[in-house]
């Protein structure tokens, strides 16, 4: 396979995982929205480690591979396609890679919701960091971690929710989380257009979850379209 199509067939991974984007992508310069998609699956791929069952080992293999791999990006070495598309952007990748092991530790049951936030606070502030490059405008890095937690409970149910929330029921726990994300996660201007338009889809994915304690289907396209117009005018 050739470069260019790996790094399609990634791009495509993601936006597979993200429907909503080909509404809200409209509201995003053409020339910015590669980029911008290309560092959303990055990151994408730190929530996978994170959000995993079973054996660790594969996922922290995975882990230590990218961390090698972004401390290459920082002296303009890539390996991985990705890299094709964000290594030339001039981003304190070595941050971001001595912010991945926190994920490691962040896979265990938190205490409370504090504790789930102060967990990934490290890989929170790297993410803003790097972003601040990427994309040209940093994000709250509170939001960067809500979104990280909302993905992680979706994904994983029960066991993500801290032993504080937990509950005889799971759903009842699922959505006590999902509330308690949702108050941490307030609505912000901060950052770019495109981490907005994506936020705002992120969130209403959790809004969804705290309603019944599962995944919920999408919304209409007009519903998503507004959705996507609001965040990218910063309302």
């Amino acid at each position: 396979m050739s470069d260019s199509a790996a790094l399609d067939s990634f791009l495509e991974k993601w936006r597979i995982r993200w429907p909503e984007w080909s509404v809200g992508e409209i509201f995003v310069a053409p020339a910015r929205r590669d980029v911008a998609v290309a560092w959303f699956a990055l990151l994408q791929e730190f929530d996978d480690v994170l959000n995993i069952s079973g054996d660790p080992l594969p996922a922290d293999a995975k882990l230590a591979w990218w961390s090698e791999e972004l401390r290459g990006w920082s002296g303009q070495r890539s390996r991985h396609p990705l890299g094709r598309r964000l290594e030339p952007l001039h981003a304190p990748w070595t941050q971001l890679a001595d912010a991945l092991p926190a994920l490691v530790a962040a896979r265990e049951t938190p205490a409370s919701a504090a504790d789930a936030f102060a967990a990934l606070a490290g890989y929170g502030a790297a993410v803003a960091a790097v972003e601040a490059q990427v994309l040209d405008r940093a994000p709250d890095a509170d939001a960067v971690i809500a979104q990280m937690l909302a993905a992680r409970v979706a994904d994983m149910g029960s066991i993500a929710v801290p032993a504080a929330l937990r509950q005889p029921d799971d759903a009842v726990a699922v959505q006590a989380w999902a509330k308690a994300i949702l108050q941490r996660w307030q609505a912000s201007r901060q950052g770019a257009r495109e981490r907005r338009v994506l936020t705002a889809y992120a969130r209403g994915r959790l809004e969804r979850l705290s309603r019944k304690g599962v995944p919920a289907p999408l919304p209409s396209r007009p519903v998503l379209l507004f959705a996507g117009w609001r965040a990218a005018r910063g309302d």
